[in-house]
């Protein structure tokens, strides 16, 4: 997590103040450590070498991030975090109103997401791959997005002529990267700028 070392004259509400407009991060968020006393002449000033860390934990305030999020656009949901090795995590989003959530295309789904990995960039400079998934609509476009990879590709082989997919998405490239990463005669590029990147299927020159 995110820290800072420097030196204060006393450990109180205006250390903690000072930390936490360092790391812009509210104050609750904000634990103090003292790493080093230093006496003046005679020892009559003493100052502190203060480290402050963000106390932040990404599943549990993330989830805790997303309740607030949707009570305050009215919805009840229940909101619950899969992780996956040291740095992925899908937060999962259960709700009545889960077409509104997930928006035209998963527009609104899109827009959660990007929501809760700024919020978390904001504690942490530590790298997570943050996902957010509602009422399982991204593990089925996940599917969908593997079949088309699959039948692009073997026609790519086929034929050895490249195919260009249509504008994805950062994950829906990925996806399409990873299920076809492992092919002997087929590559992946993504090109284009965002938000009108794509992918293309290319056949590999033997």
């Amino acid at each position: 997590m995110k820290s800072i070392r420097f030196e204060a004259k006393a450990m109180n509400d205006a250390t903690i103040k000072y930390a936490a407009e360092e790391l812009n991060v509210h104050k609750d968020y904000v634990t103090l450590n003292v790493v080093e006393e230093k006496y003046g002449l005679l020892r009559l000033n003493k100052t502190f070498i203060v480290e402050a860390t963000i106390n932040f934990d990404v599943v549990r305030d993330g989830i805790k991030y997303l309740q607030t999020l949707l009570n305050n656009m009215e919805v009840e949901a229940f909101v619950e975090a899969k992780v996956v090795g040291d740095r992925e995590i899908t937060f999962v989003i259960n709700a009545q109103e889960n077409p509104i959530l997930i928006g035209k295309n998963g527009k609104t789904l899109d827009a959660i997401q990007t929501l809760i990995k700024n919020y978390i960039h904001v504690f942490t400079e530590e790298h997570y791959v943050i996902l957010v998934d509602v009422g399982g609509y991204k593990e089925q476009r996940k599917k969908q997005l593997e079949i088309l990879a699959t039948k692009t590709a073997k026609e790519v082989a086929r034929t050895k002529i490249a195919a260009k997919l249509g504008k994805m998405n950062a994950y829906e490239r990925r996806v399409i990267h990873t299920k076809l990463a492992d092919w002997r005669d087929v590559s992946t590029e993504s090109e284009g700028e965002e938000p009108n990147r794509y992918i293309v299927i290319k056949p590999k020159r033997h």
